[in-house]
């Protein structure tokens, strides 16, 4: 099963281009499906997780709505099962992909969380100290809210990635596909003023800093998607917003607010680095609401 688990590693890397957080994340649903299979004595060995019927899956699937597993965690899961078995077929291992066999629960919809412009602003201009850890905070949040970008893609910046002359930064997304993108002057002026401050410490690692990740942690190397969602945590907690939001909130209002400003969709798609449409068309539902209590609000007929 080892070896198994290996090769579908390599194939998800090199065929289907995956990032590394959705390797781990198929490779942790596939051996999970396994151990059910164990202990519930559909299977003996591991390795006989080849076997499985379309009804052992949809088994899984009963137990994980008992579990009370969110519905669009299901679906990763059973995506996962679609990919290794899709894997096994194609090396002639298994006739069939029974995991293409199973209906998944339809999809549950979901208003983005975002911030209203003022409290983006208010977020924003939380003045710290002049430190490298409160300088890297203030540029981390200028880039998730000038740029729209990730949390994975924020923690994989390096350096050369920011062109401070034409006011772009070049984003590695999913998939690692890259993408080129605006970056305003107040988030590229916070990221010279933390490179400025940490600037001797690059250059007592590698005498390149250009090749060197932008965000550091205290060690000087690249610091951790987790680290930074503490981050944002630290600095929502200091703003006067009144909630906490996730680093996801601050591109959902990148968004937001170009859409309500009269940005169309495919420029948004192409910033945010959507694969399909359907994805950003979610934007539009945030729309629709604003424009419906502002009709409530504001016409005389709205209410009775």
């Amino acid at each position: 099963m080892g070896n198994l688990i290996q090769d579908f590693r390599i194939y998800l890397e090199v065929e289907r281009n995956v990032s590394s957080h959705t390797q781990k994340a198929y490779i942790a649903d596939v051996q999970e499906f396994t151990g059910f299979l164990q202990s519930n004595s559909f299977i003996k060995e591991k390795d006989e997780v080849i076997n499985a019927e379309p009804e052992t899956i949809r088994a899984y699937l009963s137990y994980l709505y008992r579990q009370r597993v969110k519905k669009s965690t299901v679906n990763r899961k059973v995506a996962s099962l679609r990919a290794f078995y899709k894997y096994l077929l194609r090396n002639g291992k298994v006739k069939n992909n029974p995991a293409n066999m199973v209906q998944t629960p339809k999809a549950e919809k979901y208003m983005p969380t975002f911030l209203s412009v003022d409290e983006a602003f208010e977020l924003l201009d939380v003045q710290g100290e002049k430190s490298a850890l409160d300088l890297r905070s203030r540029a981390m949040m200028e880039l998730f809210y000038s740029s729209g970008l990730r949390l994975s893609e924020l923690a994989g910046l390096d350096v050369i990635d920011i062109d401070f002359n034409q006011e772009l930064i070049k984003v590695r997304g999913k998939g690692k596909k890259e993408r080129i993108v605006p970056v305003g002057r107040r988030a590229l002026q916070a990221v010279q003023e933390y490179l400025e401050k940490t600037a001797e410490l690059r250059k007592s690692i590698d005498a390149n800093i250009f090749k060197k990740p932008l965000f550091l942690n205290a060690q000087g190397k690249r610091i951790t998607t987790r680290s930074i969602a503490r981050i944002v945590d630290a600095a929502t907690g200091k703003s006067g917003i009144g909630r906490k939001i996730s680093p996801h909130a601050l591109r959902h209002s990148f968004a937001t607010h170009l859409l309500n400003a009269g940005a169309d969709l495919r420029s948004i798609q192409e910033l945010l680095g959507h694969k399909s449409l359907s994805t950003t068309q979610k934007y539009t539902a945030v729309n629709i609401n604003r424009m419906m209590e502002v009709y409530d609000k504001a016409h005389p007929r709205a209410k009775k």
